[in-house]
């Protein structure tokens, strides 16, 4: 593997090649907050809290859109997936159940009640009608989930290595009980899910006739916590318990990556059947690079790929640290994210913009973003930006009257020409914006009353605001469970300079933007005029 590079590069502060977010934007506040995905577009964020509910963000306008609520569901939210065109949500909760939801109207759909708690729960990216899913339960194998009927089918979570004979049917270690989850994902189009286990191997599942078709082991075979793939579908990333954050390329068409396994099933022959497997995984997945942190060697809680592939970042998993690292894809680590003290529990990549959200172990998301600088040239092409003030020497035809007609020249337009304004081009970051016209983007944004100015600050304190389903007690009980106080004196982001954001209510957000230097120069010098000057007795 080869060896990170130093923390600083010369690339990194040109804005056309790092593009990736550098301080902390805002944060939202809306209850305990545990988990976190956007849509498709990344027009809309869904959050799942504490109490069961399901809190969609307009995230144009940081505005709260619609809260999605079950009445029967009071556990804690454990993962959120949107469906393909975003018309419907997939949440999971601690009670064991599975709810999904229809966005545009907030009513429930279907409801299914597992055997075991699932940890994450991905809805098919191939269907339309969102009717299949797939669940990792704690201490199981996952589940393909009918969610009409509410059938499951277990997939293998292992390979076993009795009756290497041809002849001898593959036998498949349908449970899992020696980690905590066995992490799972479809593939782009949906007819394969990758599977990592315990023994440290990637299993290639077809789940529709539950059979593996691939088996590629990571060496030294540490535990692998969590698998997904890239939003183009051609790298995977897995998360493993050796601290290592992998990323293979898929060699695997995107469709029909089926009929290439047949192809590759047939050509490939070896002295067992799992022998063959591994020669099927080897040319289906290929290690494309390594990233850790060989400082600290330190676990790592969350990562994702950002944009297409181009970045990997990884969440630590230390207590009291809120620090994420962002390598570029060949390997080198460009940024480190110094965040609040506070535990990450998850972390999303917006899929368009450089913009990363994470979660606190208190319930907050923080928006990470880009610092952008002013550049004032940029509204002229023959605009100079000076340092210092500079003594300026006019041209000789400078001010020469020049005749009108040679300083306007008409421009030929046809009148009669037709504009289409109806006509959507397709977007050139998504490969399949062709078919997604009836795909749902936004939602009407909940207005938020406007608090007095002379009400009682600690009445609409974020950190003392809690639904009327969750008091403030357990929000308390919750943060000293996990490890970390809460005060509500101070804000949670209080101390980091580059945190700008304000919370004035429950749910809705009030950015406040710190002054330039020189309108606190231009305050500071009508502080100074405004002061009145002492006048002194004239001698007699």
């Amino acid at each position: 593997m080869k060896d990170p590079c130093p923390l600083v590069f010369p690339f990194c502060e040109d804005p056309l090649q790092g593009d990736f977010p550098e301080v902390i934007e805002e944060y939202l506040k809306y209850g305990i907050m545990k988990c976190i995905a956007f849509n498709r577009r990344g027009t809309l964020l869904a959050a799942g809290c504490f109490d069961g509910s399901c809190v969609i963000w307009d995230f144009e306008t940081r505005g709260i859109a619609k809260e999605l609520r079950d009445k029967d569901c009071t556990a804690a939210i454990t993962s959120v997936c949107w469906s393909k065109h975003g018309h419907h949500i997939l949440v999971s909760a601690a009670d064991r159940t599975l709810i999904l939801w229809d966005v545009a109207t907030g009513e429930k759909i279907n409801r299914t009640t597992l055997e075991k708690t699932p940890l994450h729960a991905r809805l098919h990216p191939g269907s339309s009608t969102s009717s299949l899913c797939l669940a990792c339960p704690v201490y199981s194998a996952p589940l393909i989930v009918d969610l009409r009927t509410g059938t499951t089918v277990a997939l293998p979570a292992s390979v076993s290595t009795e009756g290497d004979g041809l002849s001898v049917p593959l036998r498949s270690k349908v449970s899992d009980d020696s980690a905590p989850q066995t992490p799972a994902c479809f593939n782009k189009n949906g007819d394969l899910v990758y599977l990592g286990n315990s023994k440290g191997d990637i299993v290639i599942i077809d789940h529709q006739n539950v059979q593996v078709r691939g088996l590629v082991p990571i060496t030294g075979g540490a535990v692998i916590k969590n698998i997904v793939f890239s939003r183009n579908g051609q790298y995977l990333l897995t998360n493993s318990s050796d601290r290592i954050i992998r990323v293979y390329e898929n060699k695997l068409p995107m469709k029909d990556g089926l009929k290439a396994l047949d192809k590759m099933d047939l050509t490939v022959n070896a002295l067992s059947r799992v022998e063959k497997l591994k020669a099927i995984g080897s040319k289906s997945l290929v290690l494309f690079h390594e990233f850790q942190d060989s400082v600290t060697r330190t676990h790592w809680k969350a990562s994702c790929f950002g944009g297409d592939g181009e970045w990997v970042i990884g969440g630590c998993a230390s207590k009291g640290e809120h620090r994420m690292y962002i390598w570029d894809r060949a390997g080198h680590l460009v940024k480190i994210l110094e965040g609040p003290k506070e535990a990450l529990i998850d972390l999303a990549w917006h899929p368009v913009h450089p913009i990363v959200l994470s979660v606190s172990m208190t319930g907050l998301v923080y928006i990470w973003a880009k610092d952008y600088t002013e550049n004032w040239s940029a509204f002229a092409p023959d605009f100079k930006e000076l340092e210092e003030n500079e003594e300026y020497v006019e041209r000789e035809d400078e001010f020469d009257i020049v005749p009108e007609t040679e300083k306007f020249k008409e421009s030929v337009v046809n009148q009669d020409e037709e504009v289409d304004i109806l006509t959507v081009e397709n977007d050139s970051t998504f490969s399949d914006s062709e078919i997604s016209q009836d795909e749902l983007c936004y939602l009407p944004a909940i207005p938020c009353a406007d608090v007095p100015e002379q009400q009682d600050k600690s009445a609409v304190n974020p950190l003392k605001w809690v639904d009327s389903n969750h008091s403030a007690s357990s929000l308390s009980a919750e943060a000293q469970q996990n490890g970390h106080a809460v005060n509500d004196e101070s804000s949670p982001i209080e101390g980091i300079d580059n945190s700008t954001a304000e919370d004035t209510s429950g749910g809705c957000l009030k950015r406040r933007r710190k002054p330039s230097e020189k309108v606190l120069e231009f305050q500071a010098e009508i502080e100074r005029v405004k002061k009145p000057v002492k006048k002194t007795k004239p001698l007699s």
